[in-house]
């Protein structure tokens, strides 16, 4: 072959080897987009997938021609009014060498340069959609601000769009001014000679129009600034415009934007006729105008004028701040009642109290699900969450608090014989069964007492074929999954059967993924999951489905972009089917005069830091609405959004947007109705705002002399063990001092603010949020979402939570019980501590567990810790120990089951000379020696799977406990080695 036939096959390879990369990577971007489309058209909306494509492509175009055009067109202006002499000899080494290099590719450079800034300043331009799609469909609030009185939705739709417009157009201005300028100092049409700059006409009037232009914007900018002002965060002070913006800011901007305005015209003017001076004089006095006026007189306004009287020139608008920020977050319906709490227990105090007494929930949802996961798990490919849910269902005609959970699959169960694609995408599919338990109370041996539980499942929700329980969508499922559509054997692992060492097989029936059967979708997806065992594997037929994105807080954001969604979704069984409910947010950074607010420092406590709930994005809010429930079916992930809030001007400018998308409340079953809650993210926004704005007094608002915290969880702390993290709101059914009826709320409290990092550990307001919606279809109660704030006196001195840990921690009794149950290989756990308004006061509850060691052990309830102002119970019973508090009778009825809370039902021991066994040291050791033997035979039992026998030996275990116990308060201080520690020994520390 010859060399120029060589020369041939290499100039074709490379050309071909980029073409044929071009179009294995347009397969792949092709791939991805329509499996995304797939995704979308089986969930049913597509149209919000092609909606917010469709305005984000529309973006990128409009602005990407923009810039395009304005770079290109200011270039070519530029070279076509070059001059047309030669140029000077003396910039043949410099410019002149530049021009020749640049000719053969002055066309590529033309059109190549704009485009690339138009596809940079499209790329930047397409995310901002929202607010472009909210300026066309703005909705008015039917408010105003106090300032210019334009209806806030003005604020919150058109000045953020007005902004980012001006903004761009600037930018474009600029960039297409500086492209211009450089084409005509490089052909020669801006030249530098000693006498100065010598600018052609053509170039002074380009530039001259270009700087009016530029100018004119920025009027536009200085005008649009004076709204701005309103929206101010103020970081450490009071949002919206202060003393000094009504009063030097906003009318120096006004200045500006006319001073800008007519140097605008100057420089127009001075590009036609030649003639500088006055444009250039305008110029200079802009500049000074612009640091004089915009930032030195405002200054001097704040330091001289506003500093010396700031609390009466500010007053006005630090009430502006507090109305708004009030109105913004919902704190502005709070009910707020004086509630002289009283510190003193006396008999029969809980008599009026009694539903509330007997609802105390003490199963800790974050510390059972150890005991979950060892009594229900059954496989070791199912799992329980790490916290679990509180909810509420009706048994037995009685509303009862219920602790909730899905047995959802475990991909990491599997062994490593079994981890092969087709177990792990074909044959594991899927979780199995609802777990519930009552809220306020144990067996004897401490263990949750189920409502729901087994495989198959039985209890209050029905055996199987009353509801459907297996879950193939949670937030713990597989990455994706191939289901459905098998004809004869099914493949998927289904649940344990009666038989050991069998279980049963079930195919997928319902619509919950795309078809991947045609040979185009196996291909589109196995190239998006980067699987050759998908496109080859004959467990995909003509009828499979793949099942992914999964997780219920991803499917609710996919299908509703514009919602910031609740960070715990928690499950409910409802109507037969188990349905995740997911809270959805609409948000806003723009409303005048409210407060700005971080979500992630607001929303961050103790669960979020352990990892049990997620935390919310970073973004900063000053408007928030809980305006979207949202449900999201277990088996075959249906997403249905309804519309929780319709007033909301947001979601109703979004539901413009996206319409079609959310159902109307009266579609909402009154199941469903039942299980919906008040959101947890929501009301820790509005707790943390509250520690201030439930002052509403301008002055004191001023002084902060009346400001609260959420205090810190006294039970844990963060994961480096020495930062403080605040403590959780709660879910508990519980009435309020002066109402006859119960309800699910929501409940948290608040300490003095912490100033250096010392604060007064005295309660000084409860705070409750009624998340009862009622059981009727379609119709919300009115009462639900009615928020009340307890204001305590702080004369009153009710110990707040740190000091009650400090007052459980220490008390006599109690630390010598806990030294003796966490005697050996058991550990004390400290479960959440509950605020409850009881009585006339504030009562406190916190269980406490025994947890033995070992990788089977989980915590059992085994005590109650209560107190009262400073009357410290604590006793195996929720009953014994309030009667401890309250003069040996509280009030509640002894001995009633919804009563009988927790622990073993064995009476305290006495704690007279020769109780039970006569409480000599032998009888301590042999009691203590009963206890291990028990704790060993019941971990043996676990290792085995014989619960019977765990059973027994935790009954045991008890009694040995017991006879301990009875036997250590028997004898004589300093008797002897076996005796528990004295009162001064340190109390275990809470258990992370």
């Amino acid at each position: 072959m010859s060399a120029s036939g060589q020369r041939r096959r290499r100039g074709a390879f490379v050309p071909t080897l980029i073409v044929v990369a071009v179009l294995v990577a347009a397969f792949i971007f092709f791939a991805n987009v329509w499996t995304d489309v797939l995704w979308y058209q089986q969930l049913g909306y597509v149209g919000v997938y092609l909606t917010e494509n469709a305005a984000r492509i529309s973006v990128f175009l409009v602005v990407f021609l923009i810039m395009a055009a304005a770079v290109y067109f200011s270039i070519r202006i530029a070279y076509r009014a070059r001059p047309v002499y030669a140029p000077d000899p003396s910039r043949q080494d410099s410019l002149g060498r530049y021009q020749a290099q640049l000719e053969p590719v002055r066309r590529a450079v033309m059109i190549g340069l704009p485009a690339v800034l138009g596809l940079f300043a499209g790329t930047a331009a397409a995310s901002q959609w929202p607010r472009i799609l909210l300026f066309f469909n703005q909705e008015s609030f039917g408010q105003t601000d106090p300032q210019f009185h334009l209806d806030l939705g003005f604020y919150v739709f058109a000045l953020p769009f007005l902004g980012f417009l001006v903004a761009l157009l600037m930018t474009i201005v600029v960039i297409a001014g500086l492209a211009g300028l450089l084409t005509h100092y490089l052909y020669g049409a801006i030249r530098i000679q000693p006498r100065g700059v010598f600018f052609s006409h053509a170039a002074r009037l380009q530039l001259g129009i270009t700087v009016g232009v530029f100018l004119v914007l920025l009027a536009v900018n200085f005008w649009l600034g004076r709204y701005t002002t309103v929206q101010n965060a103020n970081v450490g002070r009071w949002a919206g415009a202060l003393y000094t913006d009504v009063n030097a800011v906003v009318p120096t901007r006004a200045i500006l934007a006319v001073a800008a305005a007519i140097v605008a015209v100057l420089f127009i003017v001075a590009a036609v006729i030649g003639r500088w001076r006055l444009p250039v004089i305008g110029m200079a006095m802009l500049i000074i105008t612009a640091v004089l006026a915009g930032g030195v007189y405002p200054w001097v306004v704040q330091q001289f004028q506003v500093r010396p009287s700031e609390q009466t020139l500010e007053k006005t608008y630090i009430q502006r701040n507090i109305d708004a920020t009030r109105a913004a977050y919902g704190l502005d319906k709070i009910q707020v009642k004086d509630y002289k709490a009283t510190t003193t227990a006396t008999a029969g105090a809980l008599r009026g109290d009694a539903e509330t007494a007997a609802s105390i929930r003490l199963m800790d949802p974050n510390q059972i699900s150890a005991a979950f996961q060892q009594l229900q798990q059954f496989r070791p490919y199912y799992q329980f969450p790490q916290s679990l849910n509180v909810d509420r269902y009706t048994v037995d005609g009685k509303t009862q608090d219920t602790v909730i959970a899905l047995r959802e699959f475990n991909p990491s169960g599997l062994n490593a014989s079994q981890q092969s694609w087709y177990n792990k995408h074909v044959v594991y599919t899927h979780g199995y069964g609802v777990v519930a338990a009552k809220g306020n109370t144990a067996t004897k041996d401490g263990k949750p007492v189920f409502l729901q539980s087994g495989i198959p499942s039985t209890g209050v929700f029905g055996d199987d074929s009353k509801y459907q329980p297996r879950i193939y969508f949670g937030q713990n499922s597989p990455d994706y999954s191939i289901v459905g559509g098998a004809s004869g054997t099914p493949r998927e692992q289904d649940r344990p059967s009666g038989q050991e060492g069998a279980d049963t097989q079930y195919t997928f029936t319902g619509n919950g993924g795309p078809n991947v059967g045609n040979p185009l979708n196996k291909l589109l997806y196995s190239i998006k999951f980067q699987s050759t065992d998908l496109l080859l594997s004959d467990g995909v037929n003509a009828d499979s489905q793949i099942l992914y994105n999964r997780d219920p807080k991803d499917r609710v954001q996919k299908a509703a972009p514009y919602l910031t969604v609740d960070g715990n979704p928690y499950p409910a069984v409802v109507d037969g089917r188990v349905k995740w409910i997911v809270d959805g947010y609409t948000t806003s950074s723009d409303m005048p005069y409210s407060q700005q607010s971080q979500l992630d420092s607001a929303t961050t406590d103790s669960q979020t830091v352990s990892g049990r709930n997620a935390a919310q994005p970073s973004d900063s809010v000053n408007y928030i609405r809980n305006s979207v429930k949202a449900t999201v079916d277990a088996y075959d992930g249906s997403v249905t959004l309804y519309a929780w809030d319709d007033q909301d001007p947001l979601l109703k400018a979004w539901q413009k947007i996206f319409p079609n998308t959310l159902k109307p409340i009266s579609d909402m079953s009154g199941d469903l109705m039942s299980h919906v809650r008040y959101p947890e993210d929501l009301f820790k926004v509005q707790r943390e705002l509250l520690g201030r704005y439930h002052v509403t007094n301008p002055d004191s608002f001023y002084k902060n002399d009346d400001a609260w915290s959420v205090p810190n969880d006294p039970t844990t702390k963060s994961s480096d063990t020495t930062t403080p993290v605040k403590q959780p709101p709660y879910y508990m059914s519980m009435q309020m001092p002066g109402e006859s009826t119960s309800a699910f709320r929501l409940t948290s409290s608040f300490i003095p603010q912490t100033v250096g990092g010392d604060a007064r550990n005295v309660l000084y307001g409860f705070l409750a949020a009624n998340g009862d919606a009622g059981s009727t279809k379609g119709v919300k109660d009115p009462k639900y979402g009615q928020m009340e704030l307890l204001s305590i006196p702080p004369e009153t001195q009710v110990p707040g939570p740190g000091q009650v840990q400090n007052f459980f921690n220490s008390n006599t009794t109690a630390s010598n019980e806990l030294n003796i149950l966490s005697r050996g290989a058991s550990t004390v756990v400290y479960g959440n501590l509950l605020t409850v308004p009881v009585g006339g006061g504030l009562l406190y509850v916190q269980p406490v567990y025994l947890k033995s060691t070992g990788d089977t052990a989980y915590p059992t309830l085994q005590r109650v810790l209560v107190a009262f102002g400073d009357n410290v119970g604590f006793a195996p019973t929720l009953d014994a120990a309030l009667d401890q508090v309250f003069g040996g009778n509280s009030g509640t009825k002894a001995g009633d089951a919804a009563n009988n809370s927790g622990g073993n039902t064995t009476p305290p021991p006495t704690t007279g000379g020769g109780a039970q066994g006569g409480g000599s040291a032998a009888d301590l050791k042999a009691a203590l020696n009963d206890a291990k033997s028990a704790i060993d035979a019941g971990q043996a039992a676990l290792k085995n799977g014989d619960f019977s026998a765990y059973g027994d030996a935790q009954k045991k275990l008890q009694d040995a406990l017991n006879r301990a116990i009875a036997a250590d308060s028997a004898q004589p201080s300093g008797s002897g080695t076996a005796s528990p520690a004295p009162s001064s020994t340190p109390s275990p520390s809470p258990s992370k």
